[in-house]
Parts: C-alpha cells; sequence; structure tokens
C-alpha cells in the first residue's frame, strides 16, 4: 500500500500510531476497545454511511466546478461533459460518473479559511472549525456512538487506516477498527486481527481465552470494578466471538461478490476498497471510510488528475454508487465525498495549483438525500461562492441529518464540558428535507 504524503509533511496514515500498534502485534481484542457501541435513532432515514477521503485537497476547478468560459490562466485543460442529471456538468475525465449523476448532487461553492492539510482534514472531517483547546470526534466515532452495530461485527471501518486522531473528546472505545490494508482485486483480504498467522489455529485462540477467563475469576470483583480491565474483558469477548464468527469473516470476503457486482468496479485499490465498503455495510457495518490520496497537485496537475487520480475516482466512486442501488441499499446508506479544501482557480508557473479553501467541491449521495443536482455556485472564475455559502458546518449537519442524526445534541467532554456535534451549521434543505 502506497502512503502520500502532503507538501506540509502530512503522513496520509498516521505512522506513528499505526506503525506502534503493527510493531506490537495488538489483537482485535485491543481493537475493539476502540469500538463501544451506541444508541439507534428511530428516525434515522440513512443506516449506514460511507466516507470518501480525498487527501491533498483536490481542484474543483478540473473535476465537478470546471469553468469553460473563465480566462486561460484560470480555466485549465479539461472540458466539461453533460451528465444523466438535466443540467448537471462534470469533468471529462469522470465519464462514469456522468452516467450515474442522478444518484448524487454536487456542492459547489463549499467555503473555509483553513489552508494547511491537517486543519482543513479537521474540519472536513468532523464539521467543526479546531480548536487548539478541543479534539472534536470524526463522523465515524460520532455515528458508532449513536448507532447501534451488529453482533460480531465494528460500527466503524477504516480501510485502510486513518491518519487523524478519530474519536477526539468521545474517547477511544468509539474509533475505527481499521483493516491494515487495502484490497487487492481476485486475492483475499488479509485483515489484521481476524487473520491466524505463524501457525496459529481457532485452538490456540480458544486456549488464551480460557486463561483470560482465569484470569478473570482470579481478580474477582476487582476487574468487574476496574472500568479499563472491565472494558478490556467486553471487547475481548466481542473480538474472541469475531474471530470465530462465519458473519465476521463473510463481510470481508469480497471473493463472495457475484461477477456482476465486480464489475462494476475497477481493479485498483481505490475501487476495491470501494466494493468493500458497500459489502461492509451490506453486513450491517454502521460506517466506513475509504480513502484516495494524490490530490496535492502543486506541479503537473493535469497529467496527475487525467492519467491517474481522476480515472480511479471515476471508477471506484461510480462503482461504488451503483453497487448499493443494484443491493437496494442506496436509500439507506449516505454517502459523503470530500478533500480538506480546493485548489487555486489561477494555474501556478508549475503547472499546478496551490492550496485553496475558499472554494471547494463536496460530493453527497444515498441515505434519502436528492441527488441529480447541483447546490451552491461559485463565481465566474471559480474564486469564491458566488452568492450564498457553504460551510464545511453545513454539509456536517446535511449528513447527520441523513442518519436521522440531530447535530445540535449535546455530549459531555471528560471535564464535564457540554459540546454540540456540531457547533454551527444548517442542513441544507435541497439536500434533506
Amino acid at each position: 500500500m502506497s502512503i502520500h504524503t502532503t507538501c506540509d509533511g502530512v503522513s496520509r496514515r498516521d505512522f506513528l500510531r499505526v506503525g506502534a500498534l503493527t510493531g506490537v502485534s495488538l489483537s482485535l481484542a485491543d481493537y475493539f476497545a476502540l469500538s463501544a457501541q451506541g444508541a439507534i435513532s428511530s428516525a434515522a432515514k440513512g443506516k449506514a454511511a460511507i466516507f470518501v477521503r480525498l487527501g491533498g485537497g483536490p481542484s474543483h476547478m478540473d473535476t465537478f466546478d470546471l469553468k469553460p468560459d473563465a480566462p486561460d490562466t484560470h480555466r485549465g485543460e479539461f472540458k466539461p461533459i453533460k451528465t444523466n442529471a438535466d443540467g448537471v456538468m462534470i469533468s471529462e475525465h469522470l465519464p462514469k460518473l456522468a452516467k450515474c449523476a442522478d444518484k448524487f448532487a454536487v456542492l459547489r461553492g463549499v467555503s473555509h479559511t483553513l489552508a494547511a492539510h491537517n486543519l482543513g482534514t479537521l474540519y472536513m472531517n468532523t464539521g467543526n472549525r479546531p480548536l487548539p483547546s478541543l479534539n472534536y470526534p470524526h463522523y465515524g466515532a460520532v455515528v458508532s456512538k449513536e448507532l447501534r452495530g451488529v453482533e460480531h461485527l465494528p460500527s466503524f471501518v477504516a480501510v485502510p487506516s486513518l491518519s487523524e486522531n478519530a474519536t477526539g473528546y468521545l474517547g477511544v472505545e468509539y474509533g475505527p477498527f481499521e483493516t491494515g490494508s487495502t484490497p487487492q482485486a481476485g486475492k483475499p483480504l488479509d485483515v489484521r486481527g481476524l487473520a491466524l498467522r505463524n501457525g496459529v489455529t481457532i485452538e490456540d485462540v480458544d486456549r488464551r481465552q480460557n486463561l483470560v477467563q482465569r484470569y478473570d475469576s482470579a481478580f474477582g470483583s476487582f476487574a468487574k470494578e476496574d472500568k479499563v480491565l472491565a472494558g478490556m474483558n467486553q471487547f475481548g469477548e466481542k473480538a474472541y466471538a469475531m474471530m470465530r464468527s462465519p458473519k465476521a469473516r463473510t463481510a470481508f470476503d469480497l471473493g463472495q461478490e457475484s461477477a456482476s457486482i465486480n464489475g462494476m468496479f475497477g481493479t485498483d485499490a481505490f475501487s476495491q476498497s470501494c466494493l468493500l465498503a458497500s459489502r461492509l455495510v451490506e453486513n450491517d457495518v454502521r460506517f466506513v471510510t475509504v480513502s484516495l490520496g494524490g490530490w496535492d497537485t502543486h506541479s503537473d496537475n493535469f497529467n496527475a488528475l487525467k492519467n491517474k487520480n481522476l480515472p480511479a475516482l471515476d471508477a471506484g466512486l461510480s462503482g461504488l454508487f451503483n453497487a448499493l442501488a443494484a443491493k437496494g441499499l442506496l436509500e439507506t446508506t449516505a454517502v459523503f465525498v470530500t478533500g480538506e479544501f480546493g485548489r487555486t482557480p489561477k494555474i501556478n508557473a508549475r503547472g499546478g495549483r496551490d492550496h485553496y479553501p475558499r472554494a471547494m467541491f463536496c460530493v453527497m449521495g444515498g441515505g434519502g438525500i436528492k441527488g441529480g443536482q447541483v447546490v451552491g455556485e461559485s463565481d465566474a472564475k471559480g474564486e469564491g461562492p458566488k452568492d450564498r455559502v457553504i460551510t464545511p458546518d453545513d454539509v456536517a449537519s446535511t449528513f447527520y441529518k441523513a442518519l436521522g442524526i440531530d447535530s445540535r445534541k449535546e455530549y459531555n467532554t471528560p471535564t464535564g464540558r457540554p459540546v454540540m456535534i456540531v457547533r454551527n451549521g444548517t442542513p441544507i434543505p435541497e439536500l434533506v428535507s
């Protein structure tokens, strides 16, 4: 698996965290200390969500918000093409998405002011402008808390990992189960923690579990009263059950997908990750993140996009929308696609575009979100919103509403401070009623 690094040195994977976990061979039980359950929202139209992270900051001008009438210093090399949604135009290098644009909405003129990768990522991944005094939780952590998962499966899965602290003030129990690798077409996915390695058998695991139970008995009431020990025991039991569970193994097994579903996707890692995401929500995982990096195009923007990034995005994302629809899951699965910011409308001297948070795009669909439309508009040169400003807070509130989660609901931090899930923001009425 390749690791992309942005221009400011932020890795797409949190090297210290993921590397350390791998180095000490944390068990599946340790991972399940990151995924406790919450309460079901009975009003939820969306029952699950898939968050697609475009790390590095994709250019809005070359993807979903082209400006063919802008000066040649701005408009770039790509032409817009019609889609199957009336009036919606996107890049010529997204032909597969053009054929399923009725399944998603394009948000244009989304705007903020944070031009650093890390800060922009925190904002777009939480719906809250970052504060030095408070770490806000990722969407997946909130969904993990609010929407109860099923037995033997995590509520929140990251393919392959997340580069930031996903749990924020909620605590580690709501973090993701990380697969540790991306799927490869035609090969079984070796999910870290599920696979038995180095000759270890289920019988060995059984013996270990019996030993743990004997230690629990020896500790007696102390183990029950201590929150850490009691929690690890709970998660250990769930991890043990998942390791033995045919349902868990089936959920991660792409070999069981039909030829018709497989044919909707490319063979690259991003496409296969999107295929896995569709399979996981089909098996009742509540929240899945997938990532496509490499959008930090300060130079050679157009070659990078047309030869690599856009074909991968086109194959994977179109496959995701079409597969969810074919499986009857699109109406109940909210999909949210975003980078951390857009890129400068004016092309720089190296044929690239630089960081630009004043104008960017998001794509949203499924979960009751009304597709086949463009919401918002940037100005003639793509330099900012034309009239109406859509903030990351508004997008977050919309995403949560699609899942039946009240974004104004208050949580308490460990110090007792009341904090709303999203401090500001209003659901976008054109997308969710």
